[in-house]
């Protein structure tokens, strides 16, 4: 994979930055761009929404080459130069929520299962990974691991039918976010999911939701509260961002041309347009 394309630029600054499933621990995890992102961008508060580390894949396999080690860093880092970092607990890196109840800290970060976040201009959104309303993952854990199984077979065959594409002069296309968008299914299982959330969300009386674990970036109004997804560092390179008034925003980091040995990668560096939303 080619290495994201160097910037001179001061860093962008925030008042909060959330990042999710980021899948450190498998093949698919865009590190380096990762790397790349907080590099170049600052905040004072740092939210990582769950599936941060993947120990459902790292129980199976080891697999943890340089870039990941540097995420880490770069997180600790942050840390230690005043950034407060909260560990939202997922269900991929759930072996930290046995420490959940004794306060877990270390240095300047924090492992929560959940947070309540008031923003610049007063608002209180719920941050969670949300796999708690995933009633597959809840309650079918069997069937959980077999679509996950399942996933990495179908960013497998992606990359085969992207080689495919670019041999025939074809622009990156995503096979497994069609095959999530458009499989009736599938679309069922993440509106459930989003409604749970959101419906949550009103029933605590609170004004918003910040999630992860669908993988799909959107900041949109559902039920009376904003719904917000950080997006992931497997497909889409996303991460949501709040500015010193309280605007929120998806900000996407790269766009990905062609997905093989030497991909075209287009630095964008800046929130994505029609992606900010103020309730």
């Amino acid at each position: 994979m080619a290495k994201p394309a160097k910037s001179e630029r001061s860093p962008a600054r925030h008042r909060t930055i959330w990042l999710s499933d980021t899948h450190l621990g498998t093949p698919g995890c865009k590190a380096e761009f990762l790397v790349d992102f907080l590099k170049h961008n600052e905040c004072e508060t740092l939210y990582l929404v769950g599936d941060i580390i993947d120990g459902w894949k790292l129980r199976g396999s080891w697999f943890w080459p340089q870039e990941h080690t540097n995420v880490i860093r770069k997180v600790l880092t942050k840390a230690k130069r005043g950034t407060k970092v909260y560990y939202v607990t997922g269900n991929h890196d759930e072996f930290l929520r046995k420490f959940v109840g004794y306060r877990l800290e270390i240095g300047n970060i924090r492992v929560v299962n959940e947070m309540i976040h008031i923003t610049a201009d007063g608002r209180r959104l719920l941050v969670l990974h949300g796999d708690f309303f995933d009633v597959i993952t809840r309650y079918h854990r069997w069937l959980a691991l077999a679509g996950d199984f399942a996933y990495e077979a179908t960013m497998a065959a992606n990359f085969w039918f992207n080689r495919g594409r670019r041999l025939l002069g074809m622009p990156y296309w995503s096979l497994s976010a069609f095959a999530k968008q458009t499989v009736k299914s599938a679309v069922n299982v993440v509106t459930e999911f989003e409604d749970a959330v959101a419906r949550e969300c009103r029933r605590r009386e609170l004004d918003g939701v910040i999630c992860g674990h669908i993988h799909h970036a959107e900041i949109r109004q559902l039920h009376g509260v904003t719904y917000h997804n950080c997006g992931d560092w497997v497909e889409s390179c996303t991460a949501l961002a709040e500015d010193f008034n309280g605007k929120l925003s998806i900000l996407n980091w790269v766009q990905i041309d062609h997905l093989n040995e030497s991909p075209k990668v287009t630095p964008l560096r800046r929130p994505a347009r029609n992606a900010a939303a103020n309730a």
